[in-house]
């Protein structure tokens, strides 16, 4: 059977591009459709703008903090719109390089939607339909609202980035990752910023003890955090947004972000038609080499909801290409996969949390918190935390959590080790950088806890 396409690809985010461009590297004809911004949530409403918005909210205590250090100098108020300006510019630019390489590389790309019609062929908003022997799902996620009276007055994170001014008061919902990094960007910022959260402690999943010296951290830094909180209904007045809470509270904001999670983009796709298994979540379910039950059809990046990481999307387009046009059998592989929440104090984290690993076997916990040298000396009660998880018999160091500025620049090369099964003795061999603070990943001489 001849095919319009060796490859269409739905999706124009970081996974669906690489894939896509990787491919045609290879020779294969490959178009791609894609209905929104090339680029996907990662550089268009996602990681890049989030990151920007971090920095940007960094600024505020450099003044004092200079002034510890001998200089005279002030800072003025953050100018939103300055700010938002270079950052649509910024982007504008990223979508011009996606752009770029996707025609550099030889590949059809169509602004439209595109759905499923058969097994080979797909069919785009205006009608057309085109066939592939392979079709790849990369359509992502995208934040949802949740089910509570008023709550269409609301934004998600979708929404921050064209704000046309930035609220006095808001109020965030949720605990995860995206809720505790807009809260301390907006907080940076000026901002006055609650957070609700229904859990016991914010950034579930990940090691306790970290999340317990963001938390801490969060609040000193001036932000309102409650636990076992959830919104009943948000009503809109004259003067702003008012929140009935389950804490008995009636409190108004200006504006309420809801971080309450993601859902994948599946829908009106046409994929129960054809046989393709959902999720209980509305993901597409797939093997280790992402392909689905339907064998033409394969899926990667946030719309399986395996790990939703834009480096990891980006690895999983790698390993279809080389399983589908190398014919390399390339599993995905999904294990010590490092991150980085960027909170203030940012944390970087790879592998079992203490509790995680605690449940596996015997372990040896080697910790320490100290207030760094830098933030110190200016006069700040800041504290920064670095842990090794090690496993008792076999030696390797089962995880590592680093919560201190730069930590996620940290745990990329910490990673390394990890990954590459690394045991305590191998850390305890290397020289320290001093003065450093990530010098204490390999001077802990003595187990904080044995378990």
């Amino acid at each position: 059977m001849t095919f319009d396409y060796d490859l269409f690809v739905i999706g124009g985010g970081s996974g669906g591009v690489r894939a896509a461009r990787v491919a045609a590297g290879l020779g294969a004809k490959v178009a791609l459709a894609e209905d929104s911004r090339m680029g996907g949530t990662c550089v268009i409403r996602g990681c890049v703008p989030k990151k920007l918005m971090v920095f940007a909210s960094e600024y505020a205590p450099m003044a004092e903090d200079a002034a510890a250090y001998g200089w005279d100098i002030s800072l003025g108020a953050f100018h939103w719109p300055n700010f938002q300006r270079k950052l649509s510019a910024e982007l504008d630019r990223l979508e011009g390089v996606y752009n770029g390489l996707l025609d550099k590389s030889g590949v059809t790309v169509f602004a439209q939607r595109a759905t499923l019609s058969d097994p080979h062929s797909v069919r785009l908003a205006d009608g057309t339909i085109k066939s592939a022997k392979h079709i790849l799902i990369a359509t992502g996620g995208r934040p949802v609202r949740p089910d509570v009276k008023g709550a269409e007055y609301g934004i998600v994170s979708d929404d921050i980035f064209n704000l046309p001014q930035l609220p006095k008061s808001i109020l965030i919902v949720g605990g995860g990752y995206i809720a505790c990094e807009f809260a301390c960007i907006l907080n940076g910022l000026g901002v006055e910023v609650t957070q609700y959260y229904r859990g016991a402690q914010i950034l579930r999943g990940f090691d306790d003890e970290a999340r317990g010296l963001i938390c801490d951290q969060m609040r000193a830094n001036g932000i309102s955090i409650h636990m076992g909180t959830d919104v009943i209904g948000i009503e809109k007045t004259d003067t702003g947004l008012r929140v009935e809470a389950t804490n008995g509270e009636t409190q108004s904001f200006d504006q309420v972000f809801f971080a309450t999670g993601r859902r994948p983009n599946t829908d009106g796709l046409g994929l129960d038609a054809l046989g393709v298994e959902l999720g209980r979540g509305g993901e597409i379910v797939v093997d280790h080499f992402s392909q689905t039950a339907v064998p033409s059809i394969y899926a990667i990046g946030d719309v399986t909801n395996r790990v939703n990481l834009t480096p990891v999307a980006i690895r999983e387009a790698m390993a279809f290409v080389a399983t589908v046009f190398e014919g390399k059998k390339t599993p995905v592989d999904h294990d010590l996969i490092p991150s980085a929440v960027f909170t203030q104090p940012e944390f970087g984290t790879v592998g079992l949390s203490e509790e995680e690993a605690r449940a596996a076997g015997p372990i040896e916990v080697y910790a320490t918190s100290f207030k760094p040298m830098q933030s110190s000396f200016a006069g700040r009660s800041d504290r920064v935390m670095m842990k090794l998880v090690v496993c008792a018999e076999t030696r390797r160091v089962l995880g590592c959590h680093i919560v201190a500025p730069q930590a996620g620049e940290m745990i990329q090369l910490a990673g390394i080790a990890v990954k590459m099964g690394s045991t305590k003795e191998d850390f305890d061999r290397v020289c320290a950088v001093h003065p450093t603070m990530s010098e204490e990943l390999v001077t802990l001489k003595t187990p904080a806890r044995v378990a």
